[in-house]
């Protein structure tokens, strides 16, 4: 979901760079919202990851994209099926380029007390110079998608002069999630400030832990199942600062230009993951040997104590004041 979100300011930017050309963006259909549409710039959605019989839907969809008779594949997954799809489409006559991941390079970075730590080129970057390869050549710029409409949650709909805090303290693996007794902690410490705090992402044991903070703590709300995808990225464009993880929410932020404090246990900014133009300083993280042990975050701790994310709810919170 992540990886989606942040080919999106790569595609607009190459989209608005060649109007003359006609680009459409593939993906699974939940992902729409991430791709900014304009007359140049199209979505083909599918939902082939929950189709029983893959190879043939894959076929499938193959047909289709061939009938549409495109000129240029851009691969930015480089994964199995889009290497199937990319293969087939190549046997039909497109030119196909596909994203240079770092994979070697991630091993280096992530092998136990590896002397190999450092930066990597970011994930936008390499989309970028995927289409480079393509013929697309960008340079990518601070430019954002404005502020949606609040959408109504629990009677707000407008927003005065407080300042309005978004949370998102879940992510997918056991490596990227910063303790909830910890992460409650920063929600008290900023109801304490009166500050309105709107909680994001998850599912049902997220949404009764939201939930329950919500009922616990003056101002704050819980966003988790009272709105829809685009419903949550519009709330979330009108927050002043978003409190994430490696994750998902901190990409979506990114597209408004909303500033992001995102708190890092095994993964690591220097894999190239950081939102896009975001900066390195609100990168709540430890200084451990062990780190990053993990690209995704879904490897077991080599100590068994996640001590990457023993991180002080207050550093949290000072990072959030600390413009």
């Amino acid at each position: 979901m992540g990886d989606v979100a942040m080919t999106s300011p790569v595609i607009s930017a190459v989209a608005r760079a060649y109007p003359e050309d006609d680009f459409s963006v593939l993906s699974t259909s939940f992902f729409e919202p991430f791709i900014d549409k304009t007359n140049n710039l199209h979505f083909i959605g599918t939902n082939i990851r929950k189709e029983k019989h893959g190879a043939q839907a894959l076929w499938r969809l193959y047909r289709e994209l061939a009938a549409q008779k495109f000129d240029i594949v851009v691969d930015l997954h480089d994964v199995l099926r889009t290497k199937i799809l990319r293969f087939l489409l190549r046997m039909s006559g497109c030119r196909v380029y596909k994203i240079d991941k770092g994979r070697r390079e991630k091993r280096e970075l992530t092998s136990h007390n590896s002397t190999k730590r450092r930066q990597l080129k970011s994930t936008i970057e390499r989309y970028t110079d995927t289409f480079a390869m393509a013929g697309f050549d960008v340079e990518l710029q601070k430019r954002f998608r404005p502020r949606c409409p609040i959408p109504e949650i629990d009677g707000i709909a407008q927003k005065g002069d407080e300042q309005w805090i978004g949370i998102a303290p879940f992510a997918q693996h056991r490596g990227k999630i910063y303790p909830i007794e910890k992460m409650e902690c920063v929600v008290a410490d900023l109801a304490q400030r009166g500050i309105r705090t709107f909680i994001f992402g998850g599912g049902p044991e997220e949404k009764r832990i939201a939930e329950e903070w919500a009922a616990k703590y003056a101002k704050c709300h819980s966003a988790i199942g009272k709105l829809k995808l685009e419903g949550e990225m519009a709330l979330m464009s009108n927050m002043d600062c978003m409190v994430t993880m490696d994750s998902s929410s901190m990409h979506m932020a990114s597209l408004y230009g909303v500033r992001v404090v995102s708190v890092w246990g095994a993964t690591h900014p220097m894999a190239g993951f950081l939102g896009f133009q975001q900066s390195t300083d609100d990168a709540v993280q430890l200084n451990l040997p062990c780190r990053p042990c993990s690209i995704y975050g879904n490897k077991p701790c080599h100590y068994g104590d996640y001590r990457c994310l023993d991180i002080a709810p207050e550093a949290v919170v000072e990072r959030i004041f600390d413009k």
